[in-house]
């Protein structure tokens, strides 16, 4: 009984991880014809893209991968600021209530500015996340 219990636990999740792929196989991908763009990137000069809408890869106006691989890019940089400062704005908030609330006992105090600092280094990332999409820009000579 002491072998089969856990050979039975290690089945039945080999099977869980399994079964999706599975499935997954057995469904046939539809062709990615096009993509929706978010951000503007028609004053750039070297990539032609649209204002906005859809942008269709059979389109010989516009340069549509590009254009919708920059435009995932910028909006998952956007995601990451956003997710980002709102947890350095939660982390700063509680750092000063461990401060306030240490009663003089350093431990607290200090683990209160840690908390502050890694609410910094978590805006200065937030930061870089924003960065990112002109970084690559200029990488790649796009605008």
């Amino acid at each position: 009984m002491k072998k089969i219990l856990p050979a039975l636990v290690l089945l039945s999740a080999l099977a869980v991880l399994v079964a999706p792929l599975v499935i997954s196989a057995q469904v046939e991908m539809a062709e990615i014809s096009k993509c929706t763009l978010t951000h503007d990137f028609s004053a750039w000069t070297k990539v032609k893209c649209p204002a906005s809408g859809d942008c269709l890869f059979t389109d010989t106006t516009y340069d549509c991968p590009t254009c919708c691989l920059l435009n995932t890019l910028y909006t998952v940089t956007d995601w990451i600021f956003a997710a980002l400062i709102a947890i350095a704005g939660i982390f700063i908030i509680w750092g000063g209530v461990l401060i306030v609330m240490s009663g003089g006992a350093p431990e607290k105090v200090t683990a209160g500015r840690q908390n502050i600092v890694w609410a910094i280094i978590a805006i200065l990332v937030a930061l870089l996340a924003k960065a990112i999409p002109a970084i690559v820009k200029a990488m790649l000579k796009l605008g």
